[in-house]
């Protein structure tokens, strides 16, 4: 499936629901941002380049359990996830993940069953988040990126905008309590997705996706 086989109606479809819009914004201007850019004296580069509506993947580096929030953030527009599909299980809590932009993901399915989601959320005009390696690291590099995101990009035909996080490792570092650490943020340019599905075109758009969040993960401070 791509976004081109889409009815126009859908397609078309500007942004995410106004609901979840609305719900995002009010979280950020009244928790995210105020500690991200106070406790954590957040600096942000490049949020220009963030295209406010239509689909998008956006990949990033990963080293700390706010990153999510902090993507989102920076970006000024919500980000959908994948989560544990216990989260949606509990009442309350499974409607404010779902309209925060959250799906959910079973245990051992997890590729197949990330892929349907993400199409789905592409398919109704959600930026989608996926952190390039998987999983976090601990100096935040990226050293065996998955092939994941240039595959749901190549099947919907969406750009991919690579996001550099730096210094959310030191978040938690020798604390079981958030550290003031200065965090920035870097947001580049939009990279192509892959033509096809083919193993070298993913791997090809992976590795210009790695390259770019290391270019910006450089520059520091």
């Amino acid at each position: 499936m791509t976004l081109s086989s889409l009815p126009t109606s859908r397609h078309n479809r500007p942004r995410e629901p106004r609901f979840s819009l609305a719900l995002y914004h009010l979280f950020k201007w009244a928790v995210v941002s105020p500690i991200l850019h106070t406790y954590l004296r957040g600096r942000i580069y490049g949020a220009e380049r963030v295209p406010q509506q239509g689909s998008l993947i956006i990949v990033a580096n990963h080293a700390s359990d706010f990153d999510p929030l902090i993507v989102s953030n920076c970006v000024d527009r919500p980000v959908s996830y994948m989560a544990k599909e216990e989260l949606f299980q509990v009442p309350v809590l499974s409607q404010a993940i779902r309209l925060y932009g959250a799906y959910p993901v079973k245990r051992g399915s997890a590729d197949r069953s990330a892929i349907r989601a993400a199409l789905h959320q592409l398919e109704n005009g959600w930026a989608v988040g996926i952190f390039l390696q998987g999983t976090r690291t601990v100096d935040a590099r990226i050293s065996d990126p998955k092939l994941g995101a240039a595959l749901i990009a190549a099947k919907a035909q969406v750009p991919l905008l690579p996001i550099s996080l730096w210094g959310t490792e030191a978040i938690f570092a020798g604390s079981k309590l958030p550290r003031p650490a200065p965090i920035t943020v870097r947001i580049g340019e939009l990279i192509s997705p892959p033509s096809s599905t083919n193993r070298l075109d993913l791997e090809s758009v992976t590795q210009q996706c790695a390259i770019a969040i290391h270019d910006l993960h450089d520059l520091g401070r």
